[in-house]
């Protein structure tokens, strides 16, 4: 092949292909012409009319003209819209759906927190900021920190806690508040050589008060103040966020913001006055749902399916952890911190706020499926707008089938890293794996895990034979209508393959 003509301009990157033909790219019959070379026609990217289409200048065309080989844009920027019928189709369903879900939010829209009297139990107690001053080490029968070691016995937790103590050194740490109408008053605090957490001097803490207490017992260290550490590496995920993701990632965070707000405002203060959780979950979750993946990818029919996958599967969630922790009798009260909850707030419906969590918790992960799946079967429609929807299915269903692997995966490794402790505990314990996972406070996790778990594989084709069907049915609709000028609509030739022209046969 030679090229007669050399480009006018720097090609601004590497060319796609090699014409070899007026106008070629798809042309079955090649011919030496002016178009032939590196050079890009002006309507190259296969748009109609001129510059595109069949006529002259295509730049993926079948008619005369100077151009490229082919065009590569289906493969860059937005999806090609559907066409209006079936915009009318997937609005006629999502805008009752979304209208209801405001409507939720204006009915069940709490007036905050109900107040009540603090415990002083957990992490229900008054907390203020405070620095250690300074840390001395004294004798520990000194400050009557010792104890007598049970029975003589130190191979038992107790009775080494208590050797230690008798034997080794303890720490006064000094404290200042630094926040509260007692800012710069101190206090002291002993620390036991066995305790888990050493003060150290400069290190800032968070301090319980307690104002019935005698005064010099009104403050004791309860923690370590981690939000320096804790902000910074937000600052550092935010940073990584739209670095990578730019545009995206901007708006992937401003939804990330949206959703804390949605469940700080709403979810969890409608629960605390006395709202059905599972309701309060499912129109909070809707709300987030909607709010996130538009905001992210975008007002378009892709999207848009997306949603309506996400919203099937969570309603198999539902269904399926509403029968099967009532099957299983599982009460949700299984720890301190459920248990203070039902103390405060004996009205909540603690299973009822299990299948919340339930349903709360898989939201996250099935964005993510339902967004890749249908963004691989537009993708594939791209590739080849011939392909029906029983091809794009069967295709779709592949690429899904590695996505539920890897997720199913996922789900059951975040749970037992987060219950790690509670299984080492049982296996100390040498409890059979039946006895551990009857247990209510496995079992729940295991109900919460199968079901989440269940919604997250039903989402595959579920999602994959929408978007199947929708892009199908589009193709159908849209062949007779000629797309107009500028259009971005999907084309009926494939892309050549190894810079040589050739026909698609159809």
């Amino acid at each position: 092949m030679t090229t007669t003509q050399q480009p006018s301009y720097p090609p601004s990157e590497p060319p796609h292909g090699h014409g070899v033909g007026p106008g070629s790219g798809h042309g079955s019959v090649p011919a030496p012409g002016p178009g032939d070379g590196p050079r890009r026609g002006p309507g190259d990217g296969g748009d109609p009319g001129p510059g595109g289409g069949s006529g002259p200048g295509s730049g993926g065309g079948h008619g005369p003209g100077p151009g490229d080989g082919h065009g590569h844009s289906h493969s860059h920027g937005p999806a090609a819209p559907v066409s209006k019928h079936l915009r009318k189709v997937i609005a006629a369903i999502l805008i009752p759906f979304a209208a209801a879900v405001v409507v939720g939010l204006v009915v069940l829209w709490p007036g905050g927190a109900p107040s009540h009297e603090r415990t002083g139990v957990g992490f229900d107690r008054q907390t203020q900021g405070a620095t250690v001053t300074q840390v001395d080490e004294v004798d520990c029968k000194s400050v009557n920190a010792s104890g007598d070691t049970p029975t003589g016995d130190t191979s038992t937790a107790e009775g080494s806690s208590a050797q230690q103590q008798a034997t080794g050194d303890c720490k006064k740490a000094t404290i200042r508040i630094d926040t509260s109408k007692d800012k710069g008053r101190t206090f002291t605090e002993i620390v036991q050589p066995d305790q888990s957490r050493q003060l150290h001097e400069g290190e800032k803490v968070v301090v319980a008060y307690e104002p019935s207490a005698p005064a010099n017992l009104q403050y004791s260290v309860t923690d370590v103040n981690r939000k320096l550490p804790m902000a910074l590496l937000a600052g550092i995920f935010a940073l990584a966020v739209v670095v990578v993701g730019r545009l995206r990632g901007v708006m992937a965070l401003v939804a990330l913001a949206v959703s804390f707000l949605i469940l700080t405002f709403f979810i969890l203060p409608a629960i605390l006055q006395g709202s059905n959780p599972l309701v309060v979950a499912v129109i909070g979750a809707s709300a987030i749902m909607l709010i996130a993946l538009y905001m992210c990818h975008g007002l378009s029919a892709r999207t848009s399916v997306a949603v309506l996958g996400t919203l099937l599967s969570l309603l198999l969630i539902g269904v399926l952890g509403s029968g099967f922790i009532d099957w299983a009798a599982l009460t949700g009260n299984v720890d301190d911190n459920t248990g203070l909850i039902h103390g405060l707030y004996p009205s909540i419906d603690m299973s009822g706020l299990l299948l919340a969590g339930v349903i709360i918790g898989s939201l996250g992960v099935l964005d993510d499926v339902t967004v890749t799946q249908t963004s691989a079967v537009w993708e594939l429609h791209q590739a080849d707008p011939t392909m029906g929807w029983r091809g794009l299915y069967r295709a779709g269903i592949r690429i899904g089938r590695d996505h539920i692997a890897s997720v199913v995966n996922t789900l059951v490794l975040a749970y037992a890293g987060a219950a790690l402790p509670l299984l080492l505990l049982f296996s100390i314990a040498q409890s059979s794996v039946g006895t551990v996972a009857n247990s209510e406070l496995v079992a729940e996790e295991i109900v919460r895990t199968l079901v989440g778990s269940i919604g997250l594989v039903a989402s595959v084709p579920v999602t994959t034979a929408l978007a199947a069907l929708v892009v199908s049915a589009d193709r159908k609709d849209s062949s007779g209508v000629p797309a107009p000028a500028g259009a971005a609509a999907p084309r009926l030739r494939a892309p050549a393959r190894g810079g040589k022209g050739r026909r698609r046969k159809h």
